[in-house]
């Protein structure tokens, strides 16, 4: 029942997650945290860490990440089939009308119209990932529970990454070794 479960949680992800990973972690987040509970919003937020961590897509690597923490290696096949299957479906078929009509004013249309919601779902995830981030998984949000470390480090990434032009992944490996420092330095 759990591989039926996981299938089909990743299938409605695979199905509405419109605009790439960044706009599937809400629904990510809704079936595996609200849902079914089964990461806590700590472990979500390590999970979409991991995530950027290793190549693939977010949605897949969550797919085969919550699977095996579900129910081993089955689970991770069972949510991970269920994850690209719809990809795999209407990605066929988009291409075949794109191909075909692509000239036509009303495709262009809507495609141009789902941008701004793409644009919210990135945004709403990154939200709660930031606020995850900085104050855990407390109820309130105040200045004096910020994880000020956090805090400096996000803002050193974010400007290495828009002003610098650095890599992402130089990037990553900055912020965990300034965290381990400060972690090593204030203990």
């Amino acid at each position: 029942m759990i591989y039926l479960q996981l299938f089909l949680s990743f299938l409605q992800i695979g199905l509405f997650s419109f605009g790439g990973g960044y706009a599937a972690m809400p629904l990510i987040q809704g079936q595996v945290v609200d849902a079914h509970g089964w990461l806590s919003m700590s472990e979500f937020t390590d999970l979409i860490t991991i995530s950027q961590m290793t190549p693939g897509p977010i949605a897949i690597n969550s797919a085969t990440f919550v699977g095996i923490k579900i129910a081993g290696l089955p689970g991770a096949l069972a949510a991970t089939l269920g994850c690209i299957l719809p990809s795999c479906v209407i990605v066929t078929f988009i291409a075949w009308l794109y191909l075909r009509y692509r000239r036509l004013n009303a495709l262009q249309s809507v495609l141009n119209s789902l941008r701004p919601a793409v644009v919210a779902m990135i945004a709403s995830a990154g939200v709660s990932i930031l606020v995850t981030a900085f104050w855990g998984n407390e109820a309130r949000i105040t200045l004096a529970g910020t994880n000020r470390t956090l805090a400096v480090i996000f803002l050193l990434c974010v400007l290495l990454l828009r002003k610098g032009k650095m890599n992402p992944i130089w990037v990553m490996v900055l912020a965990g070794v300034l965290n381990a420092a400060v972690s090593l330095v204030g203990t």
